[in-house]
């Protein structure tokens, strides 16, 4: 079986910029919701058996409390943040299961039910549904990760094209280079060449030998400005290495069982009623009759 892993934060951005507004009668904004409600659809429509969507509940997590400036809801649109709850609260009444997040972050979720599921035998490939690049870091055997607004699957394989180092190193490669959706700088003269060359090398920050002189097989320009810049600001770079790293304990599923959908819930309608998409609940009902 497959089991697809959907980052529904990401997908609740996208839609949330990509759609004209739509206001419901009581005034309540829902575009973004019902283009995430309907792109759901559309993967079970597809053939998807097995799903989890993974939110954030509250987009501040435990991170923030180890870097001031790492993302947060500082700025973020009114209209989507209050549908951070409505979206959950809709997938699941459309039988869909939901890893909402408030101490962890949708990509905590994404890692850790990846890896739960990625251990069953049963299991065949594990498709994470995000174009994050953080969770590059869990691709590898049986998991892979999608960009579904691009068409794009990466493997193992496609990760070192992409970065140049191994997913392994993929939280070593962003403290390093910084992530900017995420709030962290990385360090300075550090760029994508210079962190993939010497971690193709060394793998982990805390590898590399502390003078440019001793690295071996490694070529990259102003190497002794690099090696003093990680040597001077190392606590700083594996601070960012933590952050970047995701949790794979955060909690999920206890089983891809749980994960199979059969049918939506007796209130789906009654929501999709309320985000004025009925045609949502007709889809659902249609499609749970096919499986049937």
């Amino acid at each position: 079986m497959q089991v697809h892993l959907l980052d529904g934060t990401y997908e609740l951005f996208r839609y949330h910029f990509a759609l004209p507004p739509h206001l419901t009668a009581e005034g309540r904004e829902v575009a973004a919701t019902r283009g995430v409600v309907g792109t759901v659809l559309s993967m079970l429509e597809g053939g998807v058996t097995h799903l989890g969507v993974a939110t954030d509940h509250v987009i501040e997590s435990f991170r923030n409390e180890l870097w001031d400036g790492y993302k947060s809801s500082a700025g973020v649109d009114p209209d989507l943040l209050q549908q951070f709850p409505l979206v959950e609260e809709v997938l699941e009444a459309a039988g869909v299961v939901v890893f909402p997040m408030v101490e962890h972050e949708a990509d905590d979720a994404l890692a850790a039910a990846a890896a739960i599921a990625a251990a069953d035998e049963r299991v065949s490939q594990v498709v994470i549904c995000t174009p994050d690049k953080d969770l590059g870091q869990c691709v590898g055997g049986k998991v892979v990760q999608l960009d579904r607004r691009a068409r794009t699957t990466v493997d193992r394989d496609g990760v070192r094209a992409k970065f140049g180092v191994e997913p392994t190193s993929i939280p070593d490669y962003l403290a390093l280079v910084g992530d900017s959706a995420d709030g962290f700088p990385g360090l300075a003269g550090w760029g994508a060449k210079s962190a993939a060359a010497v971690l193709a090398r060394y793998r982990h920050i805390d590898a590399v030998p502390a003078r440019s002189e001793d690295w071996d097989g490694v070529d990259v320009r102003n190497a002794g400005k690099l090696a003093r810049t990680l040597r001077e600001n190392l606590d700083a770079a594996m601070l960012f290495r933590r952050i970047a790293t995701v949790e794979r304990d955060a909690p999920v599923m206890a089983s891809v069982d749980e994960l199979a959908w059969t049918r939506p819930t007796d209130g789906f309608r009654a929501r999709c009623e309320e985000i004025d998409a009925p045609g949502l609940a007709d889809r659902a009902e249609a499609l749970a009759a096919a499986r049937a």
